[in-house]
């Protein structure tokens, strides 16, 4: 069976969850449709040219109402309403919400109006039927589940480190920050904001700011619920961001039961969203890999016995987008 989505919001996200559908050569999910506000030569101009992930390695064609991108034609519409997409007419299995704007499941639900079948958003969502973390919690997805978040990108990363660490010694609580590359929502010069931190230039300052990453959590892992929170300093790199957590274990343990716990899980039943390194990796390093989160086995520490870290980069972007797909392939079982 192939899995018919809609895109809606051709953005970072957006333009990155095509892209890496074709990359990975994917043949069991098609984009029928796209919807964004913007000149269709101009998301075609922006999803041919990346400054961060380079140029698209195929042809990229668009008309008037299409793009083209090497699958044949897609259809590209410019509505600001969700429930005035054609998803009824394009038969349309699942519509990935990529705007960043309809993050509830009432605003999201505008695609089920519109003819969507299920819905998944690409961030954090209010009232969501379930927040999914590919490998950690997909299993729990039912066929009640028609609005679905796949969570952010941070949350996605920690995820599975955390359940490793709950899994070999129970986590009795834990901090951890992200250290987390600028994004499209912070300024290139100083500008207004009603969080003043994010006021400030991307590229000029480490900004600290606020994350729910680790409470979000407790949506994914509901017995870490209350047991972890955390923060983010923005950092002037345009991608790839690491996850620094720290936890104080159940037990004592030792940096050798950890990394092999860590890589157990990367060989198994995390392969493919876990993975670890015992190279000297710096962000750049990371730049277009697919994977979740990549712990680096090296910065594994353990004070004490049992006040344990763990260093995990993660591609914010691309891995978050290659996530994206397969939810929605575990989201099609349902349908």
């Amino acid at each position: 069976m192939t899995v018919r989505v809609a895109i809606n919001g051709f953005g970072r996200i957006g333009r990155l969850v095509l892209r890496s559908i074709i990359e990975h050569g994917r043949t069991d999910i098609e984009v029928v449709a796209i919807n964004d506000l913007g000149p269709v030569e101009t998301n075609a101009h922006l999803f041919r040219y990346d400054s961060v992930h380079g140029r698209f390695p195929g042809t990229v064609t668009s008309g008037e109402d299409w793009i083209d991108v090497g699958t044949g034609k897609i259809k590209v519409t410019a509505e600001r309403d969700p429930a005035n997409l054609p998803h009824a007419e394009l038969k349309v299995d699942i519509a990935l919400e990529c705007t960043g704007i309809f993050t509830s499941k009432d605003k999201a639900s505008a695609h089920l109006k519109a003819g969507a079948k299920r819905v998944l958003v690409s961030a954090p969502a209010d009232g969501a039927d379930k927040t999914i973390v590919f490998k950690v919690n997909h299993e729990t997805l039912t066929a009640d589940d028609i609005v679905v978040s796949n969570g952010s990108c941070t949350t996605n990363a920690l995820a599975p480190v955390a359940k490793v660490l709950n899994d070999l010694f129970g986590i009795e609580r834990g901090y951890m920050t992200t250290i987390h590359s600028y994004t499209g929502d912070q300024p290139t010069l100083d500008t207004m904001h009603k969080d003043l931190y994010r006021a400030r230039a991307a590229a000029l300052s480490m900004i600290p700011t606020s994350t729910g990453a680790a409470k979000a959590l407790g949506l994914v892992l509901p017995e870490l619920k209350g047991k972890l929170d955390g923060s983010s300093i923005r950092v002037p790199t345009p991608n790839v961001s690491v996850v620094d957590l720290k936890v104080v274990a159940g037990r004592e343990v030792t940096v050798e039961e950890i990394n092999a716990a860590l890589q157990a899980a990367a060989d198994g039943p995390m392969k493919g969203v876990l993975f670890t390194t015992t190279d000297p990796l710096v962000s750049s390093d990371l730049n277009h890999i697919a994977a979740s989160s990549t712990a680096a086995l090296p910065q594994t520490q353990v004070v004490d016995g049992k006040l344990a870290r763990v260093l995990s980069w993660y591609d914010n972007e691309w891995g978050f987008a290659t996530r994206m797909s397969d939810t929605a392939l575990v989201m099609a079982k349902f349908l």
